[in-house]
């Protein structure tokens, strides 16, 4: 495998660092955050495929959180399917919550405020949606189209709200210590602990600077404190740029930049350019090949016309790799069953162990656990020999058993070997 690009390898470690914070299931949800009107409930009826939420031009068109199942890309398991033909087909997905938008003053109570801020404190993580096309058919809370305070805005109200949640913070570690000790309510006789100290220290100056959390550096036992707090900015965060399908197709904004820089100078982060324009005019193409194919070459040669070459002239849907984002910030992954009856795949966090992933597909699987038989998909691809079969596989030797200290990787098929008896009744 070549090695990742280092901007991309910065990308990674920092979904990373926040994934840390998170809680440690295999059903996780991103969700969409930004201001009124800027794309929200339109991408997330994209990347669901259908129309699953109201997208309609006024603020609070979603006032209740819109969850959709998303279809998770993944050539891997299409291949597997392929190869078997079973009658039953089962994809991963990722659960994607339309939150309403929030406006300057939420964390007060402004607009619909604080419930908004609940139903993101509930998602696990964060498409920071921007809105960075000009229109005068869809109105702007603020009357005019600005970024980065659009940014500025959600940001500080993230922040403002994980600074009112500090505030008590101390008192409760106070009175958690003097319950430890049997210490009276009055007593200051006692110290809080270095870690804690430290996490809250540090804490306190990524909020008073408008940068979350997320973004700053902890040992293992001050995240395991922070942990408890409930703090919103601990969530990972993917910036998605909502463009004019001309600005995305000639790959360029006067906006880019200041997001960048922006983002740079508030701990980083993953940013994803899209545009709703030209995914919507992608989506309703879908039902006739040949005008979708002509869509694309008109766009490309426009592309090529604004002065691209080569690859970047080649203009395609950021809806995969929108939902493989969200998986990559959640710290997903999947591995997969097949056979002649259904191919499936199955979600697990990195560095589940066996007898866990196999729990994801029944819990007596885990209770029962005896061992895993594995094989990693490219050995399959490169050795089956066109036979939905793992005969030549293991001729090759490349299945293999595993115990229960198996970390799971990535794209693994996998058997899971497994031994439960009821107990005799007394």
């Amino acid at each position: 495998m070549p090695p990742k690009k280092k901007n991309q390898a910065s990308e990674d470690d920092g979904l990373s660092k926040a994934a840390k914070f998170g809680r440690v299931k295999n059903t996780l949800t991103m969700g969409f955050v930004g201001l009124p009107n800027v794309g929200k409930s339109s991408l997330t009826n994209l990347l669901a495929g259908a129309a699953h939420a109201e997208a309609a031009n006024y603020p609070f068109c979603t006032i209740d959180p819109n969850v959709v199942q998303c279809i998770v890309p993944d050539k891997n398991f299409k291949y597997l399917a392929d190869t078997w033909k079973p009658p039953s087909v089962v994809p991963a997905a990722l659960k994607v919550t339309d939150i309403a938008g929030l406006i300057k003053g939420a964390s007060e109570g402004a607009g619909l405020g604080n419930a908004f801020l609940s139903h993101i404190a509930a998602v696990d993580g964060i498409y920071h949606l921007i809105r960075g096309f000009d229109s005068d058919e869809v109105i702007h809370v603020d009357d005019s189209v600005d970024p980065i305070r659009d940014l500025e805005t959600i940001q500080g109200e993230l922040c403002a709200k994980d600074s009112a949640t500090l505030e008590g913070v101390v008192e409760r570690e106070k009175e958690r210590v003097r319950k430890e000790k049997g210490l009276s309510r009055s007593a200051t006789n006692f110290s809080l602990s270095e870690d804690f100290t430290n996490a809250y220290e540090k804490c306190t100056k990524l909020i008073s600077s408008n940068s979350p959390i997320q973004t700053g550096d902890f040992s293992v036992g001050e995240i395991e404190i922070i942990k408890d707090w409930g703090m919103i900015t601990t969530k990972p965060q993917i910036y998605v740029v909502n463009l004019s399908q001309k600005n995305f197709i000639r790959k360029g904004s006067k906006w880019l930049p200041k997001i960048n820089e922006w983002v740079k100078g508030h701990g980083g982060g993953q940013i994803i350019p899209v545009s709703c324009e030209f995914e919507q005019n992608v989506f309703d193409l879908k039902d006739d090949a040949e005008s979708q194919k002509s869509f694309l070459a008109q766009c490309k040669e426009e592309a090529l016309a604004a002065g691209l070459k080569g690859p970047q002239a080649e203009v395609r849907s950021m809806v995969p790799r929108l939902i493989r984002a969200g998986r990559q910030a959640l710290c997903l992954q999947s591995f997969y069953t097949a056979g002649p009856k259904e191919v499936r795949s199955w979600t697990i966090m990195k560095g589940t162990l066996a007898p866990q992933a196999a729990g994801v597909i029944h819990t007596d699987f885990e209770r029962g656990f005896i061992k895993a038989e594995v094989c990693a998909f490219e050995d399959f691809k490169a050795l089956h020999a066109g036979q939905a079969s793992m005969a030549k596989v293991k001729e090759n030797g490349k299945y293999r058993q595993e115990g229960k200290n198996y970390v799971m990787q990535d794209g693994d098929i996998v058997v899971f070997m497994h031994n439960t008896t009821t107990g005799k009744k007394k």
